[in-house]
């Protein structure tokens, strides 16, 4: 499964999709089937500009960065929190020496602000390594040193490096952190990736507060003119992601919601 969600992953972005369609409607103007080409190039050319101009990745993101709320502020104690990888890039990382973070680096930078806010509590990075062929790479080993350079005391941290996905995740984390049934946890990641997340936690035994960040769209979009090709693509990419992946995650029952939400915290 981790080695089909990768190629799922590659052929759900339109950086692969959408070469690959030109290619093929390029190389039809020069067979007998030009005409297939011509009309091919004509349509994608079409989709190009309406993803330039509309705003049709964030229509599609936002109701998951919506699915649950923003946190302004937390009552009562916590006594965990989890943060998931995916925002380093541990080959950089090793060629340059220094934490290269990618997209979504909120999710390492406010969990710093948490665990400093909760001296007391409990703290997991979760993350291995999500490459098929660079497995020894590992998320955690670059978190490590991102947070150790920001003055986090790492002795508070359990890093956990075998996690590849996101239920891997929830079902290692929580082997190594073995939550009572009255612990106030936290479940750190991108809004977009939230509802998935929060899903899968759920199946493997956790109670979490969920804690989003890393926001792509605002709260109440205003359309104005623009021409963002290369922003339209990415957020395209990243909603198709996400959707699909609620589906294929409830369908092979990592999940018993199609689209998870808040529940009401127990006092």
């Amino acid at each position: 499964m981790f080695v089909l969600s990768k190629i799922f992953l590659f052929l759900v972005n339109p950086g692969v999709w959408v070469p690959g369609l030109l290619l093929v409607g390029t190389t039809l103007l020069w067979t007998r089937w030009s005409r297939g080409g011509r009309r091919l190039l004509t349509g994608l050319t079409a989709f190009l500009v309406i993803m330039a101009v509309l705003p049709l990745g964030q229509l599609i993101i936002a109701p998951l960065e919506n699915r649950f709320p923003t946190v302004k502020a937390l009552a009562g104690p916590v006594d965990g929190i989890i943060v998931l990888g995916g925002t380093v890039v541990q080959s950089l990382t090793l060629d340059r020496g220094q934490p290269a973070l990618s997209d979504g680096a909120e999710r390492l930078t406010e969990f710093v602000k948490l665990a400093r806010a909760h001296p007391n509590a409990r703290l997991i990075f979760t993350g291995g390594s999500g490459s098929v062929l660079r497995q020894e790479l590992k998320e955690a080993d670059t978190a490590r040193q991102f947070l150790q350079e920001m003055g986090l005391d790492i002795g508070r941290v359990t890093f956990e490096a075998d996690a590849r996905n996101t239920m891997e995740n929830a079902l290692f984390s929580y082997r190594l952190m073995q939550p009572a049934a009255n612990e106030r946890w936290l479940l750190v990641t991108s809004a977009a990736h939230m509802p998935r997340a929060m899903g899968v936690f759920r199946e493997a035994g956790w109670q979490l507060t969920a804690y989003p960040v890393d926001y792509k769209t605002f709260r109440h979009y205003e359309w104005a003119p623009g021409f963002n090709l290369t922003g339209g693509l990415s957020t395209l990419g990243a909603g198709l992601y996400e959707w699909l992946g609620l589906v294929i995650y409830r369908l092979l029952g990592r999940t018993d919601e199609l689209f998870p939400g808040p529940v009401p915290e127990t006092p």
